[in-house]
């Protein structure tokens, strides 16, 4: 194979890395929208993560049941290039489906959104195919000493994609006029704003979908690349995510009937609400503990789960993907909602509308791509005198290119540039402290993402949004590092390993509703306590993980 051949296919492919990040971040413009647009509460709001996110899982879930009782690996019989032709057709099916299901819909028509939500579920089932393939793919395009640069360059774009998706999609909606809130509100009472513009913006994706599923698979020069791991039964891990799925649908299923047929929402049923919701939330807990402990006596039949590190990175990936994706999804809800009789929103600052923001929670996810631009350094391998200058320099360029994306609707002051600059000092001082070791880089964003989350809980104004604003810094390395430590050691296991991982990307549909909830009963900045939590998890998964890893003598 010709490696040099491939670069148009590698283009087209970081151009989907672009379109994950962009899809998954603007749902921070899209939910506020949906709250205003439909009339409905902060929980039903976050169900876009519900929906956007829940398919990663029932993707890969089906994948895994379906590979079980034929006893083949479905998704390497097919090759990772045909599953992500596959998945980029389904997600623009999904695209698509956006145009019927948003037809004529006007302001406080509540049944339409659950039709957005099965959209938005299509759109994810195609991006976990996609997802699952799109590494493997990437190295296999050029020489494999350079695959690390490829997936480096893949996951740069991705985070540039969620850093100027919120801003497109807020120019899309809203327009480039920042409305003052009254006005927003006449403007979309009377339907002058209205899901048009959305049904353009998807058709728009959905034909770019088609054209790269066009493109790969047109390239006849390009590998079908099929994994040489034989499939691994575990039937006892399937039986466990199975009675997990039921416990889930179960909860969600009876807080979805709750909303139907005129119901009013009394103090003591929002209150049953809640506690479903952690029923749903404390079974995942339940299910990592039970495989964690039977798994550990008798390993027969539990495949991959029978390693602990594995597990208990199971449930890290699950309260990262949760704790990266509530923080920016009920953002907006912080910065709109106001205080009665005092004009400020509930951190203290003057009440913002959905067209002003965009920027904030472009900031936020801008924050994963700085991280990640600095955590992609090393590869290049620069000396160490280098390496410690690029390390202050990089993450304040990332810093000046996220500006730069917002300039076409949004200006930052003074004071808001100044806050986030000491934010990104203080992540720049965690990456010199952590020396690219992914232990103590765990360790150590996790502390700054509970202090961080307890600022924010516990202050005011600037310091209150700029605290919680930090925890997109403090996620961005944190997913290569968990991936990295859980799969160590798993030798044959470690692509079965890796689905597993795949499927709890479930904490995104799961951890925003909780906290949607949560917002609800209580009110919304108390409400962040959720994240305070997920990272706790991820200090305790650190310290774990390396005493195990330690045991097992693995190199990590």
């Amino acid at each position: 194979m010709t490696y040099q051949n491939n670069k148009s296919a590698l283009t087209t492919l970081v151009t989907v890395f672009f379109f994950w990040g962009f899809i998954a971040a603007s749902n921070g413009v899209f939910i506020p929208f949906c709250k205003t647009y439909f009339n409905i509460d902060q929980f039903q709001s976050q169900l876009v993560d519900f929906a956007f996110y829940g398919a990663y899982y029932i993707g890969a879930l089906l994948l895994f049941i379906l590979s079980g009782s034929l006893k083949k690996d479905i998704y390497n019989n097919w090759g990772y290039k045909n599953g992500i032709i596959y998945g980029l057709l389904l997600s623009a099916i999904g695209a698509f489906v956006m145009y019927p299901a948003t037809a004529g819909a006007e302001q406080g028509q509540t049944s339409v959104f659950y039709f957005v939500l099965i959209a938005l579920f299509i759109v994810g089932l195609g991006f976990s195919l996609q997802q699952t393939g799109a590494n493997p793919f990437a190295i296999a395009l050029g020489d494999p000493k350079t695959g690390s640069h490829r997936l480096n360059l893949a996951g740069g774009i991705n985070s540039f994609g969620t850093t100027i998706g919120p801003v497109v999609v807020s120019l899309v909606i809203f327009g480039s006029a920042t409305w003052s809130t009254d006005e927003l509100a006449l403007m979309i009472t009377n339907n002058e704003i209205t899901l048009v513009t959305v049904q353009s913006l998807y058709l728009g994706v959905g034909v770019l979908f088609l054209a790269a599923a066009a493109l790969f698979h047109f390239s006849k020069k390009l590998p079908a690349l099929k994994s040489d791991t034989a499939f691994e039964p575990a039937n006892k891990a399937r039986n466990l995510l199975i009675v997990l799925t039921l416990v889930i649908m179960g909860s969600f299923g009876y807080i979805f009937s709750t909303y139907s047929g005129g119901i009013i929402a009394t103090e003591d049923l929002e209150h049953t609400r809640l506690i479903v919701l952690f029923i749903a939330l404390f079974a995942v807990v339940l299910a990592v503990f039970v495989a964690y402990s039977s798994a550990s006596k008798r390993p027969q039949g539990w495949g991959a789960m029978k390693y602990p590190q594995l597990v208990l990175g199971m449930l890290a990936i699950f309260t990262y993907v949760g704790v990266e994706v509530t923080i920016g999804s009920n953002l907006g809800e912080l910065l709109k909602k106001g205080v009665e009789n005092t004009g400020l929103n509930a951190i203290g600052l003057p009440v913002l509308n959905d067209s002003e923001l965009g920027k904030y929670i472009s900031l936020y996810w801008g924050g994963l791509m700085i991280g990640r631009w600095v955590g992609a350094i090393t590869v290049f391998n620069p000396s160490k005198g280098l390496k410690k200058v690029l390390l202050i320099i990089v993450p304040y360029v990332a810093f000046g290119v996220i500006i730069l994306a917002n300039l076409v609707k949004y200006s930052f002051y003074f004071n808001e540039i100044f806050f986030f600059g000491i934010c990104i000092a203080v992540q720049i001082f965690g990456f010199f402290l952590a020396k690219d070791s992914p232990v103590k880089t765990l360790k150590i964003f996790s502390f700054f993402g509970i202090l961080g989350m307890l600022i924010g809980l516990f202050s005011s104004g600037n310091i209150a949004l700029f605290a919680f604003l930090s925890g997109g810094l403090f996620c961005s390395i944190m997913w290569p590092c968990i991936f990295t430590l859980s799969i160590a050691g798993l030798g044959k296991y470690t692509s079965q390993g890796s689905a597993f991982l795949i499927m709890m990307i479930l904490g995104g549909a799961i951890i925003p509703p909780v906290q949607g909830k949560l917002a609800d009963v209580f009110d919304i900045q108390s409400s962040y306590w959720i994240a305070v939590a997920c990272f706790g998890y991820l200090l305790f998964y650190a310290f774990r993980t390396k005493t195990v890893l330690d045991k097992q003598d693995v190199t990590y």
